[in-house]
């Protein structure tokens, strides 16, 4: 079954308690947080603190979504604040098998993040490693981009590459009509910010996303 992820980038941070309660009682498995550093991509979002607050009122596991620069100066912090999942980019400046690295040795999780215009083979040795693979459907940086459709070609080549037991996550303009697809194409976890939140019906919309 595919498993739903929210962005909690699209939730009331003003609210962010009764956000993460709403969104487990509706069915959530598991949350994504966008870490931006302003650099690496043209947005700022959160730092580890922000990551120990949602930790503390969390019961599903954490997917922490590093767009920035040197991720492995990071690394740890990011998992000491509870990150169940660290993922950085491949193409991101810095050493990001470094980040991995320190993510494997602390516990936690690993995945890579692919840009929509980054081949799949560019990410295949460190596919083998990995305990996830994000691959980006929008550029990353800003919500509200439409899906890019030429990103599902990359789902079977990375499955081959990847250990049995890993899971493809997407990312990026995801709604009923978009995740319809990247289901047939294979992929394990769905991110969604905006058509989650915006739910009248929050556990309808994520049932109908999962498929």
């Amino acid at each position: 079954m595919v498993m739903i992820a929210p962005s909690l980038l699209s939730a009331d941070f003003g609210n962010l308690k009764e956000e993460i309660a709403r969104c487990e009682a509706a069915g959530a498995d598991l949350f994504h947080v966008d870490v931006m550093d302003g650099h690496y991509v043209g947005n700022i979002t959160i730092g580890p603190v922000v990551v120990k607050g949602i930790r503390k009122y969390a019961n599903v596991p954490l997917d922490v979504h590093l767009m920035i620069t040197n991720p492995e100066r990071y690394a740890a912090a990011f998992c000491e604040a509870g990150a169940d999942y660290l993922v950085a980019h491949v193409e991101a400046p810095g050493d990001t098998g470094g980040a991995l690295r320190i993510a494997r040795e602390m516990g936690v999780k690993t995945g890579i993040a692919i840009n929509p215009e980054t081949a799949a083979k560019s990410a295949m040795a460190l596919a083998s490693l990995v305990d996830l693979v994000l691959v980006m459907s929008v550029h990353p940086g800003f919500a509200g981009q439409k899906f890019i459709p030429d990103v599902l070609e990359k789902i079977a080549p990375l499955r081959e590459a990847m250990r049995p037991d890993a899971v493809i996550e997407i990312d990026g303009g995801l709604n009923p009509e978009t995740a319809e697809r990247a289901r047939e194409a294979g992929v394990d976890i769905i991110v969604a910010g905006s058509a989650i939140f915006k739910a009248d019906d929050m556990a309808g919309m994520i049932e109908t996303l999962r498929g």
